[in-house]
């Protein structure tokens, strides 16, 4: 598996950086964003560092793809949005700021502005509770 020692994903598969995770196997991780545009914004990478959409091998997109289903169900069953945002981004143009492939599953609100990234850090305490209320609805 590729992996790039100055990649935070990278290090967050590693177990060398800090997430509150949700979800892993062997080509997927899925845990929140540290910075949430709302409770239960999650984010689902490639294991392997690949920077982008045109980089990832299909069969790579098609876990993450693949996982995101089972996820979003759990983001609905956990926090009950009016509806969920499946975001991703290639290339600083359009918006990536970290050059890992990931896919955002952001809850969405009626008349929330149209935020892809949140400007606050949310509090452990917080994180962890959401992690931990993801990881059981996974499971039913």
């Amino acid at each position: 598996m590729s992996t790039r020692p100055d990649c935070i994903f990278c290090q967050i598969v590693a177990g060398s950086s800090p997430a509150h995770r949700i979800y892993e196997d062997d080509r997927v991780l899925v845990f929140l964003d540290l910075f949430p545009v709302a409770d239960g914004h999650t984010l689902l990478i490639t294991k392997a560092h690949y920077e982008n959409i045109f980089e990832a091998p299909p069969e790579e997109l098609a876990a993450v793809a693949a996982r995101s289903h089972s996820v979003a169900h759990a983001i609905r069953s956990v926090f009950s949005p009016d509806g969920l945002a499946a975001v991703q981004l290639n290339g600083a143009a359009a918006g990536q700021t970290v050059f890992h492939y990931h896919l955002h599953l952001i809850p969405r609100t009626m008349g929330d502005p149209p935020t892809l990234h949140g400007r606050v850090q949310a509090p452990q305490e917080r994180l962890a509770h959401n992690a931990a209320a993801l990881r059981e609805a996974l499971k039913a």
